[in-house]
């Protein structure tokens, strides 16, 4: 079929495509500016025009487009005006992942690489919402297999139309409550009917909502099932050694009881149709994934770290792994770069916010990545009075040193101890240099 997405530069309608493309369909898509997507898409072989006008609506059968589009945007309007199908993001999943047999994997945190890891783990095709470093892509496609490792979302509540043969779940905290008018049941009930769809589930018993699922589930006890973890550096990449419940030991890249968790419910889900052994050998392919305590430089007075974290939780967890990286590379010093992702989200966890970064020894706070949303009036310099806090506009990468920039002009220079910077905006372009 030809298929025509709108906001093609998004990594989760970007993974769409190129899934679509590569199974031979005729893909094209736009977006409002260029990007490090578009162009890698280009260079796959998608037709991408920059912007977005009617013009763009060639002949396609069928247009799907991205959440934050809305039913004004000029290239929705041409093709419903022309009588083509139009359809999100959301409603696309039912008919693109129908004939796969679909291990979906979701949760507030840590699905992403949970889904990275299972994708180094088993055959099958993979979209993750981040580029895994095992296959440089968010996208893997396999021809020979029917299985196909999806990073599901619920923050549109497009994880229900994921056609789940395996339904994994990482945890179940809060977020995007927006999209569900701020209804905790509402929220809850829709996690349970993604695992209630899946006819095999595996689950994080110790979160307090998991904990209440009475589906017939493969059931992970963290505190109980992952012991002995050892934490160590090879080649200066860090990596976890953890038992699982009677399987012996396992080795995974990465720092954290967060690290093992995601593992450990990547390796039992994977042993419901593989033997220990080659799990245990083909989880040392996962690498890491993009984003994620990303290690950008790495000299003997200082190391660079770009990771995705934008939720409290996702940023106490990189910083505790951040501690073990200090420890161990003997490094006193950690600086964090924050862009603050969405004010609905920076006001509803606030509180959380104001504690998350204790033990930093310095704060920097770039301007919210708005992603859309209405500008409020946030008073950050005082609300993080605590730390040692400043306020910059953009960092911008110079080798191994982070440059500070207000109103154009160089403030400060970062090149000593761990420098890592969070946020789900464009931080990690700044970061990179890019």
């Amino acid at each position: 079929m030809r298929y025509h997405f709108i906001g093609i530069g998004g990594i989760g309608i970007s993974g769409l495509a190129k899934y679509m493309h590569y199974r031979g369909h005729d893909v094209s898509g736009s977006d409002i500016k260029e990007s490090v997507i578009t162009r890698k898409l280009e260079a796959e072989g998608l037709r991408v025009s920059i912007p977005q006008q009617a013009s763009n609506i060639q002949h396609p059968e069928c247009v799907i487009h991205s959440a934050i589009i809305k039913d004004d945007n000029v290239e929705v309007l041409e093709a419903r005006a022309r009588g083509i199908k139009v359809i999100p993001r959301r409603e696309a999943l039912l008919e693109i992942l129908h004939d796969s047999k679909v291990y979906a994997v979701a949760g507030a945190h840590g699905k992403s690489t949970t889904s990275a890891i299972l994708s180094s783990i088993m055959h099958g095709s993979a979209i993750i919402g981040a580029e895994a470093k095992a296959f440089g892509s968010n996208v893997r496609y396999c021809s020979e297999s029917d299985v196909l490792i999806f990073e599901a979302d619920e923050s549109d509540g497009s994880f229900l139309n994921s056609n789940p043969y395996c339904a994994i779940v990482t945890n179940a905290e809060p977020e995007h409550m927006e999209y569900y008018n701020y209804d905790e049941v509402r929220f809850f009930n829709s996690y349970r009917e993604f695992i209630r769809k899946a006819p095999f589930r595996v689950i994080n018993a110790e979160d307090p909502f998991l904990a209440t699922i009475d589906f017939e589930a493969v059931r992970l006890y963290p505190s109980r099932d992952i012991t002995n973890i050892e934490y160590f550096l090879r080649d200066d990449e860090p990596h976890t050694r953890f038992d699982l419940q009677h399987y012996g030991s396992f080795e995974v890249w990465g720092f954290g009881e967060h690290i093992a968790l995601d593992a450990a419910l990547a390796i039992l889900t994977a042993l419901q149709s593989m033997n220990v052994d080659e799990v245990r050998e083909n989880l040392r392919c996962y690498k890491g994934i993009k984003k994620r305590f990303d290690l950008l430089s790495v000299t003997p007075s200082s190391v660079i770290i770009d990771d995705y974290g934008h939720h409290p939780t996702e940023i106490r967890a990189t910083l505790d792994s951040i501690n073990i990286y200090a420890k161990l590379k003997k490094m006193t010093r950690t600086t964090a770069i924050w862009q603050p992702h969405k004010y609905s989200r920076t006001l509803d966890n606030m509180d959380a916010f104001l504690n998350c970064f204790e033990g930093v020894d310095a704060l920097i706070i770039l301007p919210v990545w708005a992603a859309g949303e209405s500008v409020q009036d946030i008073d950050f310099e005082k609300e993080f009075s605590r730390y040692n806090v400043t306020m910059a506009h953009k960092v911008s990468r110079r080798g191994s040193d982070i440059v500070l920039i207000k109103d154009d002009t160089i403030i400060a220079t970062l090149n000593e101890g761990i420098i890592v910077g969070f946020g789900a905006g464009d931080i990690t372009y700044q970061m990179r240099g890019e």
